[in-house]
């Protein structure tokens, strides 16, 4: 494995990590995450649009 691709891998971890904790800090603030958030961890922004609460 080249170092190169080491370092993609790492910085695509840490993006996705970062996406992760933006989207629960605004869900547990009662705001909408931010679309490019929720497209990092592979969801799709207008589905989550439609959940409802409980």
């Amino acid at each position: 494995m080249s170092k190169r691709k080491i370092f993609s891998t790492l910085g695509d971890l840490f993006t996705t990590f970062g996406s992760a904790v933006a989207a629960s800090r605004a869900v547990e603030a009662g705001r909408k995450p931010r679309a490019d958030d929720l497209r990092n961890l592979g969801m799709d922004p207008a589905v989550f649009n439609r959940i409802g609460r409980f």
